[in-house]
Formats: C-alpha cells, sequence, structure tokens
C-alpha cells in the first residue's frame, strides 16, 4: 500500500506513476472476477431492470414471465455445468488463515522452509512447516475446503475422506503438529521424515473425483 508523509504531496504525474505502481501489483490481477462472475452479474441486472416500471412496460406480462423462465433455466444448467462462481485457486489456497496463523507462502515455499530447517536439525521448525505444507498443497489443488479456524486434526479427516489409505498415517502427521505445535513435545528426524514422505506421496497422487 502507498503511503505518503504528511511532507510530501505529489504532483499528477508522480502521483499517476505511483497508482500505476500499485495497480500493478500482481494481487489485483488475482481479485479480478472469472467470466462466469461478469455473467451472472449481468444477467441479474438484467433481471431487476426488466422488474423496473420502464423496463416492464416494454414487453408484456405473459413474455416477461418467458424471459424470466428461460434466464433461470439457463442458470442452473450453467450452474450444474460449471459449479458456482469460485475465486481462483491462488486466492483460495493462499491469503487465508491456516492453522491458526495468517500465512501467504504457497505450498513449495513452506516445504523449501521445512528442509532448510531439517537440514539445520531443527526438528521442531521442520514438523510445522511440513505439515503447513501439507495442508496448503491440498487446499491449491482444490482437494479440502476446511472451515476457517480447521485443526490439524479437522484437515487429517477431511484429507482421509479424498485419500482414505492414508487416514491412519494423516492422524499420526496431525499428531505430530499438535505435539510441537500446541504441547511443546519436542519432534524427531524421524517424525519429520515420515511427514515428508506422507507429503510426497500425496503430492504424487491424483484423484479421479474429489468432493471438496
Amino acid at each position: 500500500m502507498i503511503l505518503f508523509s504528511e511532507y510530501f504531496i505529489p504532483d499528477g504525474d508522480e502521483a499517476r506513476r505511483l497508482a500505476e505502481e500499485e495497480l500493478s501489483n500482481p494481487r489485483y490481477a488475482e481479485a479480478q472476477p472469472t467470466w462466469f462472475d461478469l455473467l451472472a452479474r449481468d444477467v441479474l441486472r438484467y433481471l431487476t431492470d426488466l422488474f423496473t416500471p420502464e423496463g416492464g412496460g416494454q414487453v408484456g406480462p405473459l413474455a416477461l414471465v418467458i424471459v424470466c423462465i428461460v434466464i433461470v433455466a439457463a442458470l442452473v444448467a450453467a450452474l450444474i455445468v460449471w459449479g458456482r462462481p469460485r475465486a481462483s485457486r491462488a486466492v483460495r489456497g493462499r491469503g487465508r488463515d491456516l492453522l491458526g496463523d495468517r500465512d501467504d507462502r504457497s505450498a513449495a515455499q513452506l516445504r523449501a522452509d521445512a528442509e532448510r530447517s531439517a537440514r539445520s536439525g531443527d526438528w521442531d521448525a521442520a514438523t510445522i512447516l511440513r505439515f503447513r505444507a501439507l495442508a496448503r498443497g491440498l487446499l491449491e489443488r482444490d482437494l479440502i475446503d476446511p472451515a476457517p479456524g480447521a485443526t490439524a486434526q479437522a484437515i487429517a479427516r477431511d484429507t482421509a475422506r479424498v485419500f482414505a489409505d492414508e487416514a491412519a498415517a494423516l492422524r499420526d502427521a496431525a499428531a505430530a503438529f499438535d505435539d510441537v505445535r500446541y504441547l511443546e513435545h519436542p519432534s524427531s528426524e524421524q517424525r519429520y521424515r515420515q511427514l515428508a514422505g506422507l507429503d510426497e506421496r500425496l503430492i504424487s497422487r491424483h484423484p479421479e473425483a474429489v468432493t471438496a
């Protein structure tokens, strides 16, 4: 965000340049509405106009009903085929609370940070970061959609619905995270390697049908 000192007031050209730099930030592009969002907005605006005195007076009552039925049917068909309008995958997967903390790092960044902690022998930090990476990766792939403030165990249960054969490993991974994060029990290389192995297995798997 651009902040100006009370002692500095930019002229017209400088203000325009600063505004262009701010609007070039990728977060504005990620927040742009999809084509379906724009279509739904235009249809809703058209329907609203039809029921105004000006719009309704241009068509007869029967024609108005027929138009509304056709539009509603088209919207229902679109929702069945494409689903409800949703934010982009990047926005859904990132920029949200993750296991009690605000963290905008991608899954790849979290995995890299976890590996750096592991190389330095900090197994506590490595374990916490690797479970966050696992959860972030599942969010980025639209495989889970946990409620705000979801715990590690809740994420493990949601993931087990997709990867049922990994249910036990997921419970162990969540327990490892909780032990370090909340109970302050020290982790170990073995626990981290088990968690990292689980994460790698989930990365390599691509479920054909997932209900998130």
